[in-house]
């Protein structure tokens, strides 16, 4: 094959390139099998490729060789150029230096130049300047203003400029000979800032901003500027505000208080920003009575919508809330025979029929509160900014006792009301008491409710005559809601030892305490105490989750005292055998196990003397005298003590009553 410098272009593989000689070589490679190889002509393809080889290396070295020299004299040619320029730009420097020279020494020339112009110009113009001004004054010395500029609209601008010049030349003219003058100067100079002021407003309702900017520049040097400043800050409010406010204002009362609010807030902001800046010695009073007068017309009605929208959107919240629920809300002040019953029920212990039937509803919903006490702190806000101070604590009142309305009146008490109504008879069967629930979620509430009046009322009211009827009216409220409270707890207490009754009632045996085989009795408890400590239990359960603080102890303590004493007149209904007795022992301590829940001390002592009572009834008679002194017992009324040895069967036949004689 050809042997061509392409041959060894990278990436180059001596091993492949000999195969590759060796398989084109006639009897050189594999093919034709072991017979056809030729090891002789291969050698000789061999040598005769390295000869080819060898003339490509010559070949190639001599071009190498060739662009190298050719390599050598182009850099020297370079070389030569470089120097060239070198000396060429070093030339250029050395001109330019003396070129920056001469421009300085002609610019310190100029400079003296101008400098001597000026000296010479300078006074010149303020001599005609002043001629200018001295024609003008003697215009207004003569009383007659000819010249163009005070009769042409279209030069405001001049004339500005002149009278504004003349009139502080008129402040240093003695008064007593150039009164009329100075009187007539000033009322032009009165009379353009007027002019200048209206043009500016002018210029800013037609939306011209390069107009308007003229009229600043040359009211700038007035005594008037800071009103022009007013007036634009006045026009930007009042446009802003009526826009924002008028269209909102009977379609949307909502959005209107919001916006009213939100623009009321930015503009006092916006105040206070501008206070930061030179606007004359009483800019706070000016801004203060700015912002009354763009907000006055709005602000005037602001708390009488305030309250009607709190009215309406009250009203409107507690309705959603009844109609979510299916509920027809009763009006329980009317003098229909059935609510007469209901409220004789709430009051007394009487069964007047069946009571209302809620299926558990407590009919007080976390997010009807939320919702009220939200829009109500809102309207706090709204009236703490916008309120005058004089009127404050007498608006924040009126938003308060929109508060009670919806959230006292018609929310909470209407759920103390039918959870009163809701309560069963003391004599009902498997009652569901779900008053407790009422009486857990009406505290909550309350605690929401206290906790706006401190944090949102308190404030706006603290330093008023109002503080004394805010309080008064929120004690009314409490003492209303704890009587019907305290009324339907102590009912479900009725409700909880009526069931207990009937417990016990269906459920205890008088063969309890009389076996007929004393000596084969298994049980550590009847039937009957094991299902009353179940349910007192649940109760005592109930309490703790439905009340707080001392209002626990409070309530466990009253249904501890009930509970003793529906077991002591119950266990006085039988008679005891001796080891009926020691069942009645064993029931009794069950029930004291039971009243340990209680965690009220009252009521464990009850349980342990009532426990002391229950060991007359199996002590022997010899000892009787000796346990009646005991020291739960000492201090008992003896006629206690013997009605209770008297419910023994061997009271006769053990002649017991001599120890009481």
């Amino acid at each position: 094959m050809a042997t061509t410098a392409q041959l060894f272009e990278e990436p180059f593989d001596a091993d492949e390139y000999i195969e590759r000689l060796a398989w084109r070589t006639p009897g050189g490679g594999s093919k034709g099998g072991a017979e056809a190889f030729d090891p002789k002509r291969l050698c000789d393809e061999f040598k005769c490729h390295i000869e080819e080889l060898k003339q490509l290396d010559e070949k190639i070295q001599r071009k190498v060789e060739k662009l190298e020299h050719q390599c050598h004299r182009e850099a020297k040619e370079f070389a030569h150029k470089v120097q060239d320029l070198q000396r060429s730009n070093q030339v250029a420097f050395q001109h330019f230096q003396e070129l920056d020279e001469h421009i300085s020494y002609v610019a310190t020339k100029v400079c003296h130049l101008g400098d001597q112009l000026e000296g010479v110009n300078t006074p010149r113009q303020r001599a005609v300047e002043a001629q200018r001004l001295m024609t003008y004054f003697n215009e207004f010395l003569d009383g007659e203003l000819r010249s163009d500029v005070f009769n042409n609209p279209e030069k405001i601008k001049e004339a500005a400029d002149i009278i504004q010049k003349l009139h502080l030349i008129a402040q240093e003219l003695p008064f007593d000979r150039f009164a009329d003058v100075k009187a007539k100067i000033a009322s032009k100079y009165h009379d353009l800032e007027r002019q200048l002021i209206q043009e500016f407003t002018a210029a800013q309702r037609r939306g011209e901003i390069g107009r308007m900017r003229e009229v600043a520049a040359v009211l700038l040097h007035f005594k008037g500027y800071a009103h022009c400043v007013d007036v634009y800050i006045k026009q930007c409010q009042e446009a802003h505000v009526r826009g924002k406010l008028d269209e909102t204002r009977h379609s949307d009362v909502e959005q209107y208080l919001k916006n009213l609010y939100d623009l009321y807030i930015r503009t006092t902001a916006l105040a206070t920003k501008l206070g930061e800046y030179n606007l004359g010695s009483d800019k706070h009073t000016f801004l203060s009575k700015l912002i009354k007068s763009i907000f006055s017309s709005y602000l005037e009605s602001y708390i009488d919508m305030e309250r009607e929208y709190l009215r309406t959107r009250g009203a409107m919240i507690l309705q959603r809330y009844y109609d979510s629920k299916n509920h027809q809300k009763r009006s329980l002040g009317s003098g229909s025979i059935q609510e007469l019953k209901e409220r004789i029920r709430q009051r007394t212990n009487l069964s007047l029929g069946p009571s209302i039937d809620t299926h558990g509803e407590t009919f007080l919903s976390p997010e009807l509160v939320v919702n009220l006490l939200q829009e109500t702190r809102h309207a706090f806000e709204r009236c703490h900014r916008l309120s005058d101070p004089s009127d404050l604590p007498k608006n924040a009142f009126s938003i308060f006792l929109l508060l009670v309305e919806h959230l006292c009146v018609e929310h909470i008490d209407y759920a103390l009301e039918i959870g009163l109504a809701a309560i069963p008879s003391s004599d009902a069967k498997n009652a569901n008491l779900y008053f407790l629930d009422v009486v857990q979620q009406a505290n909550s509430i309350f605690h929401l409710f206290d906790k706006q009046f401190n944090d949102q009322l308190m404030p706006l009211i603290s330093s008023s005559p109002k503080l004394a009827e805010c309080l008064h009216k929120k004690k009314e409220v409490i003492e209303q809601m704890e009587v019907k409270l305290d009324t339907g707890i102590d009912r479900t207490l009725n409700c909880m030892v009526g069931q207990m009754k009937h417990i016990l009632t269906t459920e205890q045996r008088k063969t309890d305490f009389r076996p007929e085989d004393e000596n084969n009795v298994m049980i550590q408890y009847t039937t009957a105490c094991s299902k009353v400590c179940a349910y007192v239990s649940r109760q005592v359960d109930h309490v703790r989750k439905s009340m707080d603080g001392k209002n626990v102890d409070t309530v466990l303590t009253e249904l501890g005292i009930r509970f003793h004493r529906l077991i002591h007149e119950h266990l006085q209904q039988f008679s005891y055998s001796s080891m009926g007795g020691m069942l009645a022992i064993c029931d009794v301590a069950e029930y004291r196990r039971c009243a340990k829940d209680f965690k009220v001390p009252l009521v464990l002592q009850l349980f342990d003397t009532l426990h002391a009572l229950c060991n007359l009834l199996v002590v022997a008679p010899d000892n009787l005298k000796q346990v009646c002194s005991g020291e739960h017992l000492t201090n008992l009324d003896r006629n206690l003590l013997h009605a209770f040895v008297q419910l023994r069967v061997d009271y006769r036949s053990a002649r017991l009553a001599r120890h009481f004689s």
